[in-house]
């Protein structure tokens, strides 16, 4: 039967790993990635992923389990997330879902829009006909076919631009035109227990810096130098994780290692105050609370068979 899941989210480097440890140990649970960096197996140190010790100490599915030469995407990680707590609740242990990709979270519960599938023909004569474009062109293109879906992307963002041109020429319908359909998450109408880490924001630029020197000391440079190696295209979700895109340039010797890092960590300090500000107003159902507090709030609120978690 199924019963409840913890939803553990929170900014880079609030502490989410070892409380969803400690959590999977009391619990017997196990621990589930929901982060879109953690997935890949090329990315292990860059993105502190657990430890091959902490991930014998208790169960961890979904992280390292996709290459670095995928386009790994949402619907993929709920099609996997999916089979992994059916294979949770069959054996009886408790899902802790833990990461800091909103994204994720939001389509275990609430689902994805009900999108055909792009025949493999039209996604390689798309891609064919624009990788090699700016990403400027590309919104420019979707601004005169589907304007309605490029007010939505960033002219920037070439993987989504690419997408969203993909579905119109298989559709011939907008992107945007299929959100308001979606089809149900595998976490709907469960019972869910989710809770927000919201460390002092002093202290988390503190840690993020720290982190990342300590990635550093643990071989980042070295895997990215790996990474770099593969010659694979810089628009992959991969290749643009933070830190990644600074040590590349170090190693192509265009900046120095210390000025890769420091780029590296205010990368990741501007995500971290985007978590923040994406959580607050898109997941307003979960309960905040310092990173201290949160296996004790988990375990009240398990304990007492609700999936309200008081925050002060």
């Amino acid at each position: 039967m199924a019963g409840a899941v913890v939803l553990l989210a929170g900014p880079t480097a609030s502490g989410k790993s070892a409380a969803a440890l400690e959590l999977a140990d009391r619990l017997g649970g196990t621990v589930v990635n929901a982060d879109s960096m953690q997935v890949y197996r090329d990315l292990s140190v860059i993105t502190a992923r657990p430890t091959a010790e902490e991930e014998a100490g208790v169960p961890h599915r979904l992280y390292g389990h996709v290459d670095a030469a995928t386009n790994y995407s949402v619907g993929m990680y709920v099609a996997d997330a999916a089979r992994i707590v059916a294979d949770l609740d069959a054996a009886g242990r408790i899902p802790i879902v833990t990461g800091g990709t909103g994204l994720y979270m939001r389509a275990l519960v609430e689902g994805l829009s009900d999108i055909p599938p792009v025949p493999d023909a039209v996604r390689a004569a798309v891609r064919a006909r624009t990788d090699l474009l700016p990403a400027a062109e590309l919104h420019a293109e979707l601004a005169a076919r589907d304007p309605l879906t490029a007010a939505t992307l960033r002219p920037s963002d070439r993987l989504r631009l690419q997408r969203a041109l993909e579905v119109l020429e298989a559709t011939g319908q907008p992107l945007a035109s299929f959100h308001g359909t979606r089809i149900p998450g595998p976490l709907a109408g469960r019972r869910l227990v989710r809770l927000f880490l919201s460390p002092e924001r002093d202290e988390l630029r503190r840690r993020i810096d720290a982190r990342f020197d300590t990635m550093l000391e643990r071989g980042a440079l070295d895997e990215v130098a790996r990474l770099q190696a593969r010659g694979l295209d810089p628009a992959l979700p991969a290749m643009r994780a933070h830190g990644v895109p600074a040590l590349i340039r170090h190693l192509e010797g265009d900046i120095g290692l210390e000025e890769a890092a420091a780029i590296g960590k205010a990368d990741t300090r501007r995500y971290a105050k985007r978590q923040f500000t994406w959580f607050r107003h898109q997941m307003p159902d979960f309960a905040w609370v310092a990173p201290g507090e949160a296996v004790d709030a988990v375990l009240a609120a398990m304990s007492a068979g609700g999936d309200k978690i008081d925050a002060k």
